[in-house]
């Protein structure tokens, strides 16, 4: 059994794929509160599919791009629980997470709000595997009339004219991907791409 889940965008979604196909989902989306729903979240999946955490032989976890604190909410529990139970725990890139549910036929990018005005955005070829990217950018330097998926073209229409589902990942997909071995897996680390909001504050002036 593999539990999925990912919190690096506004979603937070579970899934339990057991080998065969997903057989429990959920997904919320409020950019405000992973925290508080990742947990009930996990449990209800685990519940819809008749099993305890016990049961499970893998966690798959996205690791971004995508904001500190968000993001930091599902590799802590990532770690926490692969630690708690023996077993192994692998991370995928979230923009690979959505481009695995796009079907276009041809290439396409992902782009995924990344605040300040700019996205995290990475490139796919027609069969879904990543050329450039990931890449933290603003909207313009990235424009394109290609098909682009995420919450980008929401965001910024003008740079992204051509949307195309999905806008945020689920770990439905995460999950039958890491399953098929259709993405690269990575150790669960964050990939913020750029240094958090919040800094250290500098060395206190020194008063004459």
């Amino acid at each position: 059994m593999l539990l999925a889940f990912d919190t690096a965008t506004a979603a937070v979604t579970a899934a339990v794929h057991d080998g065969h196909d997903v057989v429990a989902e959920t997904t919320s989306v409020d950019p405000l509160r992973h925290g508080e729903l990742l947990a009930p979240a996990i449990e209800a999946v685990l519940t819809k599919a008749g099993i305890a955490p016990a049961d499970l032989a893998r966690i798959a976890v996205g690791v971004g791009p995508g904001p500190f604190t968000g993001l930091r909410v599902g590799l802590v529990t990532a770690r926490t629980m692969a630690s708690l139970l023996g077993i192994p725990a692998v991370g995928v890139v979230t923009l690979d997470v959505i481009a695995a549910a796009v079907d276009v036929g041809v290439p396409f990018a992902v782009a995924t709000d990344a605040r300040r005005k700019e996205v995290y955005w990475a490139r796919y070829d027609a069969h879904g595997s990543r050329l450039v990217g990931p890449d933290v950018c603003r909207p313009a330097d990235v424009a394109t009339s290609e098909p682009v998926a995420g919450r980008g073209p929401v965001l910024y229409p003008d740079a992204f004219p051509h949307a195309v589902p999905p806008v945020d990942p689920r770990a439905a997909d995460l999950a039958r991907a890491v399953v098929a071995g259709t993405v690269p897996l990575l150790p669960v680390e964050p990939l913020y791409l750029r240094r958090p909001d919040v800094a250290e504050t500098g060395a206190r002036k020194r008063v004459r």
